[in-house]
């Protein structure tokens, strides 16, 4: 076994991650970028050591953070303060797709050495709207990070420690002392066994401190939202189509009345064909419709998913779950995919909008093969044949009506355009810049003069526009197609609003039927809908998804349970007070299907019905039930839709399952009171 590298050596310019400068407190181009899966560390993959091998411990200490920074999962926190834990600091940029890739591994990593190992991002931004505490911690709520998260806004520690690539990642031994680093993907294998050598080593000195940190997550006492982070939508004249992202699932709507009709997916992440209820994704993003099939790009399992839309079951076309590295073309489940992230069909193809490899693909439906079609894999501007020209991270997929292939090419902020038709088919730049990767902005114009921040989303229109859902701008802008010329449409700046004056948050995903542009406003956990005449905006209000939410026996239940104390009750005329306290400025929807259903184990309280509506209703409700001596538990399964009184398109959910248990007979109470206050946060408020 040879021993680690004692100091931290300049980390070396990966072909293959998102790469930057750090000449300045922004990256510099880096120019041309390679393939996905190539690395350079410095971290030797060792097994544990022997009692005469090596010690794995650095000699160099670990640069302490600077002061006055933002903390996201924890409050500022000292190298001094983690002595006795292993440390690994991730530098990453939540853009990139090589930073994306490699949260399962720091995920499982920490799951393996939970008390041993400390991982801190550190969050050096590569676009201006990254650098926003506030935009990464909705990214990581989003990623479901449960580490601590340091907004490097300034490059201040990315220049400390040397760091030239995201992601890059650094292994400090729990004496403080650096022991080496790795950057681009692959972190498990490289870094799993050198954790295991140095907590054997430090646990027999004694130096191990395995007392569990206590950290506020940003997750904690967040209301549960109807939608959560919805990436993708699509939609016909019957349907609209949601990718619910975040709640690992596909959800059917009427586009007019919002009545929810059809939910695909258990709701917990996951990988397995089958029924509606029983099949599962992981982070699904696009959807499109062909033929009464629904197709799904399925994001985080690296796979191409296919719904009947008339029997409900999901089957998988293409992808293991494992990511694809080198990609190559086959039969389609034998295939690995590496991160789709928005699919098309057009005459008998389903174009892949494969972000992991910088390519798009197509998978031909006729003979169930998946192949790349765009792209060498190499990520940058470069205009080419179809086969040789690079992409960068492309994200979202439009066709026109000549067959002329148009995408989201989100990290070079451009929107591209491929003949994919065409036997010699080639790539252009249709607005945004062709000649680097860090040439972005809000800047309305023609060709490559405009400027846009990470798109994901774009949708033709019969009038010969194409609209483009400039997230980072959390803009709507539109493209005259016969000038090149790009203008706003609709949004200017975060925020929620409807009517002529709209405002988005980081929309992901856009499609059109007939008139009317759908949006899906992902960190608004919202569907907006534009007509493109007006440039009116509503939000669409989902009614009826209850029906579909699991069981409070399920597992995948994701509503709170409270368990009280046993009440004493006295026999005769009583009630149960439904006591919840909405915050202030939200009322309970009068449209959607509040309700209460209850279930009594045992003897002696009895209710009129199994269920309650709570409609519309004012909170408290008291509702009367007859008392008899006896014992039990009640059982009370609530849900509540509740929406801000000045505008009911902000609507959340709150379940809450009660179980009480009661005894009837030698007390004076007549009243069972169930309590409960509904919170959330300042920013949902205010």
């Amino acid at each position: 076994m040879r021993r680690l590298l004692p100091t931290l050596i300049a980390l070396v310019v990966l072909a293959a991650a998102c790469t930057a400068g750090t000449s300045s407190s922004e990256p510099a181009d880096p120019g041309a970028e390679g393939s996905s899966d190539s690395s350079t560390t410095t971290v030797a993959a060792t097994s544990a050591p022997t009692t005469d091998a090596p010690s794995l411990a650095g000699t160099t200490p670990a640069p302490e953070f600077p002061e006055g920074l933002d903390w996201l999962n924890s409050g500022a926190l000292t190298m001094e303060q983690l002595q006795g834990k292993v440390v690994l600091l991730d530098f990453w940029t939540y853009g990139c797709i090589n930073c994306i890739h490699i949260i399962p591994d720091l995920k499982r990593l920490e799951a393996e050495y939970p008390d041993e190992l400390v991982v801190i991002g550190v969050h050096s931004a590569k676009f201006v709207n990254e650098s926003a505490t506030e935009n990464i911690r909705q990214i990581v709520l989003r990623y479901g990070l449960e580490h601590p998260v340091v907004n490097d806004a300034d490059f201040a520690i990315w220049q400390t420690w040397g760091a030239q690539a995201w992601p890059t990642i650094v292994v400090i031994d729990p004496a403080g002392n650096v022991v080496g680093s790795h950057a681009g993907e692959g972190v498990y294998n490289v870094v799993a066994p050198v954790l295991e050598a140095l907590v054997d080593e430090f646990d027999a000195n004694g130096q191990l401190d395995r007392t569990p940190l206590d950290l506020p997550l940003e997750s904690e006492g967040l209301p549960q939202t109807v939608l959560s982070f919805p990436g993708k939508v699509t939609a016909d004249a019957d349907r609209l189509v949601i990718a619910d992202t975040n709640h690992h699932r596909i959800v059917v709507a009427d586009p007019d009345t919002g009545e929810v009709a059809q939910v695909f997916g258990s709701g917990t992440a996951g990988f397995s064909d089958g029924g509606p209820r029983t099949a599962q994704f992981s982070q699904p993003q696009g959807v499109a419709i062909a033929d009464g099939v629904l197709y799904v790009a399925d994001t985080e399992n690296h796979a191409l998913r296919a719904v009947d839309l008339v029997s409900g079951e999901v089957t998988t076309l293409a992808g293991t779950g494992e990511q694809a590295w080198p990609p190559r073309g086959g039969i389609g489940v034998e295939t690995p995919l590496s991160s789709p992230w928005d699919v098309l069909v057009h005459e008998g193809i389903v174009y892949i909008a494969m972000a992991g490899t910088h390519q798009i693909w197509a998978y031909d439906i006729e003979t169930a093969t998946v192949y790349p079609l765009v792209g060498n894999a190499g990520e940058s501007t470069h205009n080419d044949v179809l086969a040789d020209a690079e992409l960068a991270q492309p994200s979202g997929l439009a066709v026109d009506g000549f067959g002329r292939l148009y995408f989201a090419d989100s990290e070079s902020s451009s929107i591209r355009w491929a003949d994919v038709l065409a036997q010699d088919g080639l790539t252009g730049t249709l607005v945004g810049s062709d000649q680097s990767l860090f040439d972005f902005g809000d800047e309305d114009g023609i060709g490559t003069d405009a400027r846009l921040q990470h798109p994901l989303g774009v949708a033709y229109h019969r009038s010969g526009r194409l609209f483009v859902a400039d997230t980072y701008n959390s803009k709507i802008k539109v493209v005259d197609l016969a000038t090149r010329e790009i203008t706003t449409f609709a949004g200017d700046g975060h925020g929620w609003a409807d009517g002529s004056a709209a405002l988005f948050y980081e929309p992901g995903g856009i499609a059109i039927w007939e008139d009317t542009l759908y949006v899906a406003d992902t960190n608004n956990h919202a569907v907006r809908a534009i007509d493109v005449t007006s440039g009116d905006t509503r939000t669409i209000v989902l009614k009826g998804i209850e029906r579909f939410t699991p069981a409070a026996t399920d597992a995948a239940y994701r509503g709170e349970i409270v368990t009280l104390e046993t009440v004493e009750l006295a026999a005769g005329d009583g009630s149960v007070v439904l006591d919840i306290t909405l915050p202030n400025g939200f009322k309970v929807n009068e449209d959607a299907p509040s309700s209460v259903i209850w279930q009594v184990d045992g003897s002696g309280l009895e209710l009129e019905a199994d269920n309650h509506s709570l409609t519309g209703t004012k909170l408290p409700v008291t509702i009367p039930v007859s008392l008899s001596e006896g014992q039990g538990t009640l059982t009370a399964d609530l849900t509540i839709i509740y929406c801000a009184t000045e505008s009911e398109d902000i609507c959340l959910i709150q379940q809450v399952r009660f179980d009480v248990p009661f005894v009837v007979g030698g007390s004076e109470n007549s009243e069972l009171r169930l309590p409960f206050a509904v919170e959330i946060p300042e920013s949902l408020t205010g």
